[in-house]
């Protein structure tokens, strides 16, 4: 009987997996319940965060950074205690041979694949950072832990490569949306950040996760993130030039940033015998700017939002921007987890606001509204650091319901973002995976590109003489037609270069003459690990047809041709385009 039940439930397993991968409308629910779960692990988190801070601060209603000061000061140990925790979490993880796979870097190189103990890593970091005090968003949590159970539930199905994808996407987006309590602006989250591309085939399983997990915020009650915006304004020429400059300032502010975490980080790195406990010294750093503006601490919403209600001296603007981002730049480059989504739009609401305090102090009569100009600052100086201006526009909407204000908010993301993109090229998530050596520029999957290698690529029927022939020898083991080229090598099977055949059968040669001297090449060669667009590269540069791999010591494994090796791509584009907009 036991036997028969187990049969029974194996079966029913694999005609599910085979339902998802034929229905459309069996993904949606899936889907779905990815989202419902993770806005279930969004709020648990979001609670045990400030459970923690309200104990460790002594909060009672407040938010941590809407503090108006620190009045016990011994409560900051709360910071290097929070660095001393990351420091003993850490040696738990000290066998692990690899860093944790986020979100972005799953769906761009693992089709969406995580292991989910990378989640709960990531998450236990970031919530340890966050509860502390530290200046960093609880986003990072957000995004792995929806990721990672769509991830999940995507292994447990089996799921196509590109399906993985976007469950992962919907499941990370809907995690961000029901921070917010804005389902579009997940839906975006998960298309632009995520993903990587906007498809009629993923628009209705993320948005069916972002609404799922949306409805998790609101029946335990959690009130959406709102903002108050101007109820009446007329917007001219010069207002959108206004803050196009606008947004140009931000994203000159949002690269600034990532550059000094950046910068800050491998400073760090150089204090060796500190270096295991940098959270520890990053949290006693962080002391004396919250003894300064408690706005510095965690990722500042109930700092902006106090900063809107009643809007501060420029002075104090300019004090508080400062320490901001020295904050952020300490807590990510001294080991503290979590991200600077939430941080960006505190950051991005300090320079409207500055912007629009400045203009008014000049005398030639121009005035923007200060609550706009911060909502404007918001968008466009995320966009820089997170990427995404529809997601961000989304977000100014559901959390304003101010339409007239969307035009001016998208001009100044746009003209963030591209500005961001020709000038640095990332933002803060890829811009971190490139410091780490990763080739990643976007979420967009390029996962099958690593795995096409000259490896995989190099045929091995290629044809060799020694490199200490003559050319009269060449002549005698290569007849004249039998093969275009000849690899040299010598005794030890050492790559030397390569010969044409015609070349060596030029009758002006003299047949003594070392077949070496008609080598050429002979420093041009991929690796078995190369992959297909450093290989393509290689190519070029070398200006060749047909180049020799070789392994680790330069004895030659085989030959990839170029026609070979620029099919292969190509196939493997048509595929990946076949398979993301779901074609047979």
């Amino acid at each position: 009987m036991r036997r028969l039940g187990t049969q029974t439930l194996r079966s029913f397993v694999i005609r599910q997996r085979q339902r998802l991968r034929e229905s459309e409308i069996a993904f949606i629910l899936l889907a779905l319940a990815a989202g419902l779960a993770a806005g279930s692990v969004t709020n648990l988190l979001g609670y045990a965060a400030h459970a923690m801070q309200r104990l460790f601060y002594g909060l009672s209603s407040n938010r941590l950074s809407a503090l108006g000061e620190i009045h016990h000061p011994w409560r900051l140990l709360a910071l290097p205690l929070g660095g001393l925790g990351l420091v003993m979490f850490n040696r738990l993880l000290r066998k692990r041979q690899r860093a944790p796979i986020d979100v972005v870097e799953a769906n761009a190189l693992h089709s969406g694949r995580i292991p989910f103990l990378d989640n709960l890593v990531i998450s236990a970091q970031t919530l340890i950072s966050n509860g502390a005090g530290a200046s960093v968003g609880l986003e990072a949590a957000y995004a792995q832990m929806g990721g990672g159970i769509a991830s999940q539930l995507g292994k447990w199905f089996k799921l196509r490569r590109a399906d993985m994808r976007t469950l992962v996407g919907a499941g990370a987006g809907a995690a961000v949306g029901a921070a917010f309590g804005a389902p579009l602006a997940g839906a975006f989250y998960a298309f632009e950040i995520v993903i990587g591309a906007y498809t009629p085939a993923s628009v209705a399983p993320v948005v069916a996760a972002a609404l799922g997990a949306a409805f998790v915020t609101r029946l335990l009650g959690i009130e959406p993130y709102l903002i108050a915006s101007s109820a009446d304004r007329v917007l001219g020429v010069g207002d959108y030039a206004l803050y196009i400059v606008l947004g140009l300032i931000c994203a000159l502010v949002g690269i600034g940033l990532m550059r000094l975490v950046t910068f800050a980080e491998g400073q760090a790195q150089r204090m060796k015998r500190l270096v295991r406990w940098k959270p520890v010294v990053g949290g006693l750093l962080l002391m004396p700017l919250a003894m300064i503006s408690p706005q510095t601490l965690s990722s500042g919403h109930g700092a902006m939002h106090l900063n809107l209600a009643l809007p501060p001296a420029l002075h104090v603007l300019l004090i508080v921007l400062v320490l901001k981002i020295a904050a952020s730049a300490i807590s990510i480059s001294f080991g503290f987890r979590g991200g600077l989504f939430f941080a960006s739009l505190f950051l991005g609401s300090l320079v409207g606001l500055i912007y629009a305090t400045g203009l008014a102090m000049l005398p030639f009569g121009v005035a923007l509204d200060l609550n706009d100009a911060a909502l404007v600052g918001m968008s466009a100086l995320a966009v820089t650091v997170v990427g995404g201006p529809m997601t961000l526009a989304m977000l100014m909407l559901e959390t304003t319901h101010d339409f007239a204000l969307m035009g001016v908010v998208l001009a100044a993301s746009l003209v963030s973002g591209t500005f961001t993109r020709e000038t640095f090229g990332y933002s803060f998530s890829t811009w971190r995976l490139h410091v780490r050596g990763s080739i990643i520029r976007s979420p967009r999957d390029i996962g099958w590109m690593l795995s096409l290698t000259a490896g995989r690529l190099m045929r091995k029927d290629w044809t060799s003489v020694s490199a200490d022939a003559s050319v009269q020898e060449f002549r005698n083991s290569i007849p004249l037609g039998s093969t275009a080229k000849a690899v040299l090598v010598d005794s030890q099977g050492h790559y030397a270069g390569v010969v044409a055949t015609a070349k060596a059968y030029d009758p002006q040669l003299d047949p003594d003459t070392p077949v070496a001297a008609l080598a050429v090449l002979t420093t041009n060669v991929l690796t078995p690990t190369t992959y297909i667009r450093a290989t393509l590269k290689a190519f070029d540069l070398a200006a060749a047809d047909e180049l020799a791999v070789v392994d680790g010591v330069g004895r030659v494994v085989g030959v990839v041709t170029e026609r070979h090796a620029r099919r292969r791509y190509f196939e493997e584009i048509e595929a990946s385009q076949r398979a993301l907009f779901g074609e047979s």
